[in-house]
């Protein structure tokens, strides 16, 4: 296995087979749930099957999302939360690819929850309602990608200024002008024991979260008409963005830290699913055209940085180390004491869709 995996692409197939090995569909980790977790990782592997056409990775990812909806498109969610719109992302691919309207039924489902998830006094969604009036960097992507899949999709054209809204609003309260990074979470009523009590934002730039931010950032351009207003703003920040991120990736793994902007702390150490998510939007942004040949490099020595940090267990397969498992918002002891894990699926999901990024980025 070490010596055969060799291209970025070829990495990206170890780790969708690694996963594939070790769970049925319907075993993927927490079993039996409609889950981001689950979503992340077959997002990754539906985008492996744009580059490399496996018919078992389309089965895989049917044979989860058939497990949990029955044949009037009923399934059990959370309906209290922007993580639960996330697995959604995978049934558009599927009603187009059978033609089971199941699919669609379940993605309506989704997308009301729109209509009645809680908000900010802005129109800001919570991100779940045991959070009031709390804004999270994950949310953005949790709902925001599958809210213009489908508009795309079924012409819900009023999706769009939704999700434009709610990026403006979180680059609004929680970017920092003087890193140009964002803060990992808001609270509008400064009522949480982490708040600024004069800006509301949480203390830290936790990778993860700034890892979705870019990811959400990169796939809307991506998803939006090149004439939608909003669109031309999208991909400043996105160019902005990556700057900011390249001054703070480590020199010598190519990686970046748990809390981003403190690589100097003795107890910050460096993580592999927010490194996986910048090298991911980096490549996006090189691909653009807003972030040139140094970004592109920094792209580079991340993804090398990762598969230097790779394992293979006693079978041969792929796995991937220093992955912290969720997290809510807090102070920098929150971020560093977490402990980590070893082919998380979030974590494996980013590491497949940086392979595949990177790939496309180096070929243009």
């Amino acid at each position: 296995m070490q010596t055969a995996v060799k291209t970025p692409i070829e990495w990206a197939k170890a780790a969708c087979d690694a996963i594939m090995a070790a769970y049925t569909p319907q075993e993927l980790p927490p079993a039996g749930r409609w889950h981001y977790h689950q979503g992340v990782f077959l997002c990754g592997m539906e985008l492996l099957t744009g580059e490399v056409w496996k018919t078992r990775y389309d089965e895989y990812i049917q044979g989860y999302v058939d497990s949990l909806i029955d044949e009037q498109g009923n399934f059990y969610y959370a309906r209290d939360e922007l993580d639960a719109i996330q697995p959604g992302l995978l049934l558009f691919r599927l009603e187009e690819r059978t033609g089971d309207m199941r699919y669609r039924i379940a993605a309506d489902k989704l997308r009301r929850l729109f209509d009645t998830l809680n908000m900010t006094s802005e129109g800001g969604y919570w991100h779940k309602d045991k959070y009031p009036y709390q804004m999270w960097l994950d949310g953005l992507y949790m709902g925001g990608v599958f809210a213009l899949q489908y508009a795309n999709a079924y012409g819900d054209d009023s999706l769009r200024q939704m999700v434009l809204h709610q990026e403006s609003l979180m680059r609004k309260y929680m970017k920092d002008e003087a890193t140009g990074l964002l803060y990992h979470a808001w609270d509008e009523k400064r009522q949480t024991p982490w708040a600024n009590p004069q800006t509301g934002c949480s203390p830290e730039f936790w990778a993860r979260s700034l890892g979705w931010y870019v990811l959400s950032l990169a796939r809307f351009i991506e998803l939006l008409p090149q004439e939608e207003p909003g669109r031309a703003a999208l991909l400043t920040e996105l160019g902005a963005l990556v700057k900011a991120l390249v001054r703070y990736q480590d020199q010598e793994s190519g990686l970046w830290y748990q809390v981003v902007d403190k690589g100097e702390q003795p107890d910050n150490w460096l993580e592999t699913s927010g490194s996986s998510l910048f090298v991911y939007g980096i490549a996006k942004a090189v691909q653009y055209g807003v972030a040139g040949e140094e970004a592109l490099a920094a792209a580079i020595k991340g993804y090398e940085g990762l598969i230097q940090t790779v394992q293979f267990d006693a079978d041969g397969q792929f796995v991937l180390p220093k992955i912290c498992i969720g997290t809510s918002a807090g102070d920098y002891q929150n971020y560093v004491t977490r402990p980590t894990s070893e082919n998380d699926l979030h974590g494996v999901g980013a590491f497949v869709m940086a392979c595949v990024e990177l790939d496309r980025a180096r070929s243009q």
